[in-house]
């Protein structure tokens, strides 16, 4: 079964914008009734493209991890993402960083986000993989 990918959020919303703003390029005389984007269509753009991108850019180390755990190698991370397999470590790191120390403020109030100490040594241990070796199978 294949689960059909939904867009990202804001997505649809950008896609109207767009849109109207490409209707800007019709001819004068379109023969069908269109409306054209203005100023607020492109502000609108930007704001969700900046959005849609931030909140790609806070997933990307956890579909990294999970690419890893699936059995992609650094090098076909590195390859999918444009960078080398070091850059592609150094976000997987970033992330992982950002998220222990998530769990450490969240753990004094209660709340069990981010990463513990053994998520955070597994993802450690990831980072370590050599560029073209796979995480062992079963572990």
């Amino acid at each position: 079964m294949q689960l059909r990918r939904l867009p990202a959020p804001g997505a649809a919303e950008r896609a109207g914008h767009v849109d109207r703003l490409m209707n800007r390029t019709l001819p004068a005389d379109f023969p069908e009734s269109v409306e054209r984007g203005d100023a607020g269509d492109v502000l609108a753009v930007l704001a969700l493209s900046e959005s849609m991108r931030r909140d790609l850019a806070a997933r990307r180390g956890g579909d990294i991890r999970e690419a890893l755990l699936l059995g992609a190698t650094w090098t076909e991370i590195a390859a999918a993402i444009d960078v080398t397999p070091n850059e592609a470590r150094a976000v997987l790191r970033d992330w992982t960083e950002r998220q222990h120390r998530l769990h450490q403020e969240e753990v004094e109030r209660g709340r069990p986000l981010g990463s513990d100490w053994d998520r955070h040594a597994s993802v450690l241990a990831l980072i370590e993989l050599a560029d073209d070796e796979q995480m062992a199978a079963g572990a």
